[in-house]
């Protein structure tokens, strides 16, 4: 049996390997557990884990591992208000701290929260746990140091601290400007050397023990009775999780670069609110997909990485293999994402009949609405007084390649290539014939524009918006 301890500040991994033989980790965050029972562990141990800066393990990570038949205890710290939360499922909670949430006389996060320094430093807590001043307190009251009314004061004046102010002398200095008893202060302070209780360590090294003795016993994988639902967000930590045996980056150059890629962003609001609406639209793609459980074909993505290739002109494998070094991407990392491609794509074909009301909403919630409103009546009125309302190419100037070539060239593509029906898709036109007409329409409306006879009424118009409107 292989066991996994997540621990910090709470219980050094020198003591915690005096009570058992186990792999000794840092404090649990987001993929840790997940991890951890992809590694071959059949036991894991919850005390401290990250809630600040790194996200923090998920339910969903624990009832899978239990799910797989890894038994999941919790203490102390985080692993006390992950047990609470997950005993119904199995999660097995040990400690006063985990009895004190699951009866229901604790119910803030912040009564175990602790600043610590980093792991050079042994994660050493640099406050102290809002249980063990309770637990403190409560030994200074039955030895007769503080009266029930100057620990009821107390215990106030700790809990309206934030959880890395709260120290003993920072208590005992906020008590004195209260105006709490002097001399019982005193008292606190000489009984603070000796009389601190360590309710968190205590419950750790309870877990310790409490697991082995249930490996003495003989311990059997974990049955559940659950279903566990998979979903895109479970996918997503999936494809996230990293080795354990990489260091987490707690601030090192991955993670400051994502973060300064994205302020970068940020501070292009336009190209930003772009990137979120893409976003959303891949992340509810994904959930379309796996609600129906319908992974793209083979021949779909095929078709997102043709059409990825030829908007960006890279048709040879130096071109390809020089853009994934820039994107930061291994090949593996780009068929992922052309098969997220693949099914924005199959949203967006199914989407279309039922979008055109959403899409106008969205026109108005942009401030384009007025201005495309206009250009489009416009439009329609001089091609009407040209006898050009619904032009044909047979009677158009320039064939279809020439169309398409001079359409592409407005939007400053006069490289891609001239696939009519590619450029169609990625417009959003639901075939080409419908296309090719706009295309002729906005063909017209712009000579006409730009002859010199144009009326002082149609100039008049306000310019559309980024060619081709």
């Amino acid at each position: 049996m292989t066991v996994h301890l997540f621990l910090g500040p709470t219980l050094s991994a020198a003591e915690a390997a005096e009570v058992l033989d186990a792999v000794i980790l840092p404090p649990v965050a987001h993929g840790d557990v997940y991890r951890a029972a992809q590694r071959g562990a059949t036991v894991i141990g919850i005390v401290d884990g990250y809630f600040e800066g790194v996200p923090s393990v998920w339910h969903k990570e624990i009832l899978w591992a239990m799910r797989e038949g890894v038994h999941v205890f919790g203490s102390a710290s985080m692993g006390a208000l992950r047990a609470v939360e997950l005993s119904p499922f199995g999660m097995e909670g040990v400690g006063d701290v985990f009895e004190a949430y699951q009866r229901g006389e604790l119910e803030d996060d912040d009564e175990v929260a602790v600043a610590h320094a980093p792991a050079a430093y042994g994660y050493r807590a640099l406050s102290v746990a809002m249980v063990n001043i309770r637990a403190t307190l409560s030994a200074a009251e039955a030895r007769g140091v503080v009266r029930p009314a100057t620990c009821a004061a107390l215990l106030r004046i700790a809990k309206q601290l934030f959880y890395p102010d709260r120290s003993y002398p920072r208590l005992l200095s906020e008590a004195a400007a209260a105006g709490l008893d002097p001399g019982e202060l005193s008292a606190l302070k000489g009984f603070l050397p000796e009389g601190q209780v360590d309710r968190k360590r205590a419950d750790a090294l309870a877990m310790l023990r409490a697991i082995e003795a249930r490996l003495a016993a003989g311990l059997a994988p974990k049955q559940v009775r659950y279903h566990f639902e998979a979903t895109i967000f479970w996918d997503s930590l999936r494809q996230a999780a990293a080795p354990l045996d990489e260091p987490r980056d707690e601030g090192g150059e991955g993670s400051w670069m994502q973060s300064a890629l994205l302020d970068e962003a940020r501070l292009h609001p336009v190209a930003y609110a772009l990137a979120r609406k893409g976003a959303l639209t891949r992340l509810l793609s994904r959930a379309l997909s796996e609600e129906h459980a319908a992974r793209p074909l083979g021949e779909e993505v095929d078709a997102a990485i043709l059409s990825f290739r030829r908007a960006r002109g890279l048709w040879d494998a130096g071109a390809m293999e020089g853009w994934l070094r820039e994107n930061g991407l291994r090949a593996e990392e780009f068929a992922r994402l052309m098969e997220s491609e693949a099914q924005v794509a199959a949203v967006q074909r199914w989407a279309a009949p039922h979008i055109s009301a959403h899409l106008v909403d969205q026109l108005r919630l942009d401030d384009l609405y007025v201005r495309l409103w206009a250009r489009a009546r416009d439009k329609q009125r001089s091609l009407e007084e040209a006898g050009l309302a619904d032009p044909d190419l047979a009677a158009a100037p320039l064939s279809r390649e020439a169309l398409l070539s001079w359409y592409l060239e407005r939007r400053g593509e006069g490289a891609a290539p001239r696939d009519l029906a590619e450029a169609a898709r990625r417009a959003g036109f639901r075939d080409e014939p419908m296309f090719l007409r706009a295309l002729l329409r906005e063909y017209h409306y712009v000579r006409l524009r730009e002859a010199p006879e144009r009326s002082c009424r149609a100039s008049e118009i306000p310019p559309g918006p980024p060619r081709p409107a």
